[in-house]
């Protein structure tokens, strides 16, 4: 025999009701991980950029393997191999 289990409340959301998201509210947000907060507001400039960018399957795939923030350590390899080796401008 099977278990009943308790009914749960639905709660109907009327779209119209959500707040439009606008700069401003974006700038106000926090950004929630559970229940810590990981920033307050949105960072003041945009200092990245999105790229297609190819690399090695291994090379990738170590990086990946170290885990969560992956992108920044690489990120952090890559300007610590440009500190050592500058590019000349062609």
């Amino acid at each position: 025999m099977t278990v009943k289990t308790p009914v749960t409340k639905n709660i109907c959301v009327d779209p119209d009701d959500a707040p439009e998201l606008t700069d401003e509210w974006f700038e106000k947000a926090d950004l929630m991980e559970g229940a810590k907060v990981v920033r307050r507001g949105r960072p003041a400039g945009r200092t990245k950029a999105l790229q297609t960018v190819r690399f090695d399957l291994d090379v990738l795939a170590a990086f990946k393997a170290t885990g969560k923030g992956w992108q920044t350590r690489m990120n952090d390899a890559l300007r610590e191999w440009l500190k050592e080796h500058p590019l000349k401008q062609v």
